[in-house]
C-alpha cells in the first residue's frame, strides 16, 4: 500500500473523489485517488463511482442437477426481528442491544452516509449527528463539510457550486445493502461489515457522468450509547463485485424516472 492510502494513520476512513470519464459509455476504468488535501477527512465515505457499463453475459449457466437431498436454509436468507419504530430525523433509531441490532444499525448507517442527503448542508449535518457518536460528530463535522463543498470535487461529478444538478438532470447517490456480517461483538461495542451495491451519477440526456453501479464493503466500528448504536469510525474497500449480466442499460430518461418512482429504503436487515 502506498503512503497515499494511509490517511492520518491506519484503520481510518478512506474518502474517494470521482472523476467523470472522457467517454461515459466507453470502457470501465478505476476512479483515481483523491489529493492529500481532501484525504485528511476521516469518518465519511463519499460514494464516488467511475462510470461503468454492464458486462455482456456469457452462455447460460447450466442448471444444477437435482438430488435427493432437500435444500438447506440459505445463510443469506433475510432475517431479523420487527423493524425499529423510532427515528432520529429520517434515520431509524432504537436498534436492539445485540448482534442483530448492530447489523441493522450498520446497514442503515451505510444507506444514510451514501445518500444524496450528504450533498445538502442541512441534511448532511442531521445525518452526521444521528449516525456518529456525539464527540466524533463534533470533531469531524467541519472537515466533512469541506469535502462536500469542495468546488473541484463538485465540478468533477457534474454538480454546481451549491451541489445542485444541472437543469433537466437528476443527481443519484443511493446505497443498497446486500448483507451484513458481525466481525466482532463485545456487548457495548461491535464491528460490523456491510456489503452493498451503490448507484451514483447524473441521470439526464447528455450526462457526462451517467449513473453507474459499484460494489463496496464498509466496516463500521460501533459503540452502544444512550440506548442505541453509534459509529465511532469506519473503513471502505472495493467489492466483492459480481459478474455483470446481459441486460441493456437504461436510457437517461428511464433511469431518472425509476429513481423518482422508486423511493430508497431507510431500513435494511
Amino acid at each position: 500500500m502506498s503512503n497515499d492510502d494511509e490517511y492520518g494513520g491506519t484503520g481510518q476512513t478512506r474518502t474517494r473523489l470521482p472523476e467523470p470519464p472522457a467517454d461515459p459509455y466507453g470502457p470501465t476504468r478505476r476512479t483515481p485517488r483523491a489529493s492529500r488535501s481532501l484525504i485528511t477527512v476521516v469518518g465519511v465515505v463519499v460514494l464516488l463511482i467511475a462510470a461503468i457499463a454492464f458486462a455482456n453475459q456469457g452462455p447460460d449457466t447450466p442448471s444444477t442437477p437435482q438430488t435427493d437431498n432437500a435444500p438447506q436454509t440459505s445463510a443469506t436468507a433475510a432475517t431479523g426481528t420487527s423493524p425499529v419504530t423510532g427515528k432520529n430525523g429520517v434515520i431509524p433509531k432504537g436498534f436492539a442491544h445485540d448482534e442483530q441490532g448492530a447489523q441493522s444499525a450498520a446497514a442503515n448507517y451505510a444507506v444514510a452516509l451514501g445518500s444524496d442527503g450528504m450533498f445538502d448542508a442541512t441534511r448532511r449535518r442531521a445525518i452526521v449527528q444521528a449516525v456518529y457518536l456525539p464527540d466524533v460528530a463534533a470533531a469531524r463535522q467541519n472537515d466533512i463539510d469541506k469535502v462536500y463543498a469542495d468546488q473541484d470535487f463538485l465540478a468533477r461529478i457534474g454538480l454546481d457550486a451549491g451541489a445542485k444538478a444541472p437543469k433537466g438532470m437528476t443527481f443519484i447517490s443511493r446505497v443498497n445493502p446486500v448483507g451484513t456480517k458481525v466481525e466482532k461483538f463485545g456487548g457495548d461495542s461491535a464491528t460490523v461489515s456491510v456489503w452493498y451495491s451503490a448507484l451514483f451519477g447524473l441521470a439526464g440526456e447528455g450526462s457526462k457522468n451517467p449513473v453507474a453501479e459499484g460494489w463496496y464493503t464498509n466496516t463500521f466500528e460501533l459503540r452502544w450509547l444512550n440506548g442505541d448504536w453509534r459509529v465511532s469510525d469506519f473503513t471502505q474497500k472495493d467489492g466483492p463485485a459480481p459478474v455483470g449480466r446481459d441486460q441493456t442499460a437504461a436510457s437517461a430518461e428511464e433511469m431518472a424516472a425509476a429513481v423518482a418512482q422508486f423511493g430508497g429504503l431507510t431500513y435494511a436487515r
